[in-house]
Formats: structure tokens, sequence, C-alpha cells
């Protein structure tokens, strides 16, 4: 476990409330590999929010169809359902979302726990060569500019860091936990 920050309601820190972090970011940005490396160090539980779409959702997209808000409602309840069990249990817990839009973030707030989030970002055409290279996924490239005009990024008053992801995924992992413990 990293010793620059953990999130409380892990191992003897039971009797605190959780603290989960969610992911966010538009496609391409690193959301996965950055969260796995951070449950990973946290030594917390991690999933990844395209477990939680639909089959229609995925289909959609993987159609290059941008989804709607309400079809990312049940989505996003899913993944706060998610969080609030792990608040349940006792355990922190790392989830990725895109959380594009600030009202989706303010519905994953309403999970159990303290939320808090990491905006990884970067410029379009890193994003976009990052999306290009990779394999195995749904979601195309050309569903990227959507993505990123329908971003609103994390506002002052939200509680989270933002990342640029131009380092590797090592480096970008400590300036988060870095930022965390600071915030």
């Amino acid at each position: 476990m990293d010793t620059a920050v953990t999130l409380s309601g892990h191992a003897a820190d039971h009797h605190r409330t959780p603290e989960h972090v969610v992911v966010m970011g538009v496609a391409g940005s690193g959301k996965t590999t950055i969260a796995a490396l951070l449950a990973a160090r946290l030594g917390v539980e991690y999933a990844e929010a395209d477990r939680f779409h639909s089959d229609a959702n995925i289909a959609k997209m993987s159609a290059g169809t941008p989804l709607t808000d309400a079809d990312r409602a049940p989505w996003l309840a899913a993944i706060r359902d998610w969080l609030s069990a792990e608040a349940d249990a006792g355990r922190p817990g790392v989830v990725t979302c895109s959380a594009l839009k600030r009202a989706y973030r303010d519905e994953l707030r309403t999970a159990r726990g303290r939320v808090r989030f990491v905006h990884l970002t970067g410029s379009p055409e890193l994003l976009a060569e990052r999306m290009a290279h990779r394999s195995g996924h749904f979601m195309p490239t050309s569903l990227l500019p959507s993505q990123l005009a329908t971003l609103e990024p994390l506002a002052h008053d939200e509680e989270g860091v933002t990342v640029d992801v131009a380092a590797s995924p090592e480096e970008i992992a400590d300036a988060v936990l870095a930022r965390l413990a600071g915030s």
C-alpha cells in the first residue's frame, strides 16, 4: 500500500466513513490503467465502469452513437450503488467513470461514503492516438469529439484533482496519490 495516501475505511479505519475515488475523463485518457494502479497501490477494491453498462448502451456506442443522458442514468445509478455497497461493507473503492457532466458527478456523490474525483486530461491528439492503438474496446475514436464537447471539467467546488496524462502510468499514479494526499 502506498504510504502517501490511504482511503479511510481500509483496515484499521473500519469505523470511519469509507472514501471512494472515481477516476474520470474522456475515452483514451487512461482511466482503466490508472484506476487499477491506484486500487493496487491503495489495497482497495476496483471496478471498471464498462461492466455497469447495459448491452444496449454497449451496442449503441459500438455503432458510433453517443449515449444520451437517459441512456447514462441507469449506468450512473449502478456505479453509485456499487460505491454505496462498498461503503456499507466498510470498504473504500476505486471506480472508473467518464463522469463527463457535473450532473453525472452529482449523482455519483449521492453514494454513501466520501466520493472524490480524479480527472484525467490530455490533448485531443494524444487521446485520439491512444484510442487508435488500443484493442478490444467497444468505444470508437469517432466518439471522442462528442465526449470532449460534453465534458464539463471539475469545478473549483468539486472535491477532486485534475492530472494531465502525458506522463507514464506510474508517474500519473504517483501524481494522483500525492495530490489526493494533499487535498
